[in-house]
């Protein structure tokens, strides 16, 4: 198996790409996170984030909600993959990629011999994201993320993160690619977050039905294991029978079954 990264939208990296020049102003909790870096960060790769909801969620209602991009100190190497990858197969991602960030036939991907290198805002040169097949290079020197949302007139900025999260979220992407590394298969790396159960995991999709994968991340639920992998349906399995799920369960049940005060 590999990992094989999507190519986020074109509108999703500029927009990181405006927050993260030089002039730009951060909001001050965006400034905090890089207040031990020297320069900007620059991004290294990009994930998919969907949310799943409710008490007993399902992989295929997850809804594509943004993209977190992963920033470097460092500019990704020559080794950052320029091959072109398929985008994301859910909802909002699929119709996001085909339009900002597809080619036309015959185009050279950002990074291939005699293309031009894609440019941040004010002209500023910035290394091709690492798109296609995906490896552990570079994750040494990721220093923050940057959230980039779904909003009415296409992808936000909305701000940067850093700190045990993040820290979960690489070491879930160096046991990802341990695991697929020289094996037969393709996986797609991508974040999912449970809001009712206060989980996230690295969700990495297969092919065929059955073959996804979640890589608990840190900290985990009650019950579940951080940096566990497991079946797809085997944790969410676990999730819906938690002691959070059936009071949350109990609760919703509660309120249903409260009668309605009369007034006249």
């Amino acid at each position: 198996m590999t990992l094989h990264l999507t190519r986020p939208p074109a509108g999703a990296l500029r927009a990181v790409l405006r927050a993260l020049a030089p002039e730009t102003e951060l909001s001050p909790p965006s400034a905090t996170v890089l207040r031990h870096s020297a320069d900007r960060p620059r991004p290294l790769l990009a994930l998919p984030v969907h949310a799943l909801h409710g008490p007993a969620p399902r992989l295929t209602g997850a809804d594509c909600t943004g993209w977190r991009f992963l920033l470097s100190e460092t500019a990704p190497g020559d080794a950052a993959s320029a091959t072109p990858a398929a985008p994301c197969g859910h909802g909002d991602c699929t119709a996001g990629a085909g339009r900002a960030g597809g080619r036309a036939p015959g185009a050279q991907a950002p990074g291939a011999p005699g293309a031009a290198e894609p440019r941040g805002e004010q002209g500023r040169e910035d290394a091709p994201l690492t798109v296609g097949e995906f490896s552990e290079d570079g994750l040494d020197g990721v220093v923050a993320a940057a959230e980039v949302v779904d909003g009415p007139a296409g992808p936000v900025f909305s701000h940067l993160t850093a700190g045990p999260f993040l820290d979960s979220t690489v070491r879930a992407l160096r046991q990802a690619w341990q695991l697929t590394h020289g094996t037969p298969g393709r996986y797609e790396p991508r974040l999912l977050s449970l809001p009712e159960h206060y989980a996230s995991a690295l969700w990495l999709h297969g092919a065929q039905p059955g073959e996804d994968l979640l890589v608990p991340l840190a900290p985990a639920p009650l019950g579940v294991a951080a940096h566990q992998v497991l079946p797809a349906a085997e944790l969410l399995a676990r999730l819906e029978r938690s002691p959070a799920a059936a009071v949350r369960t109990a609760a919703a049940a509660a309120v249903t079954a409260q009668p309605t005060a009369l007034i006249g």
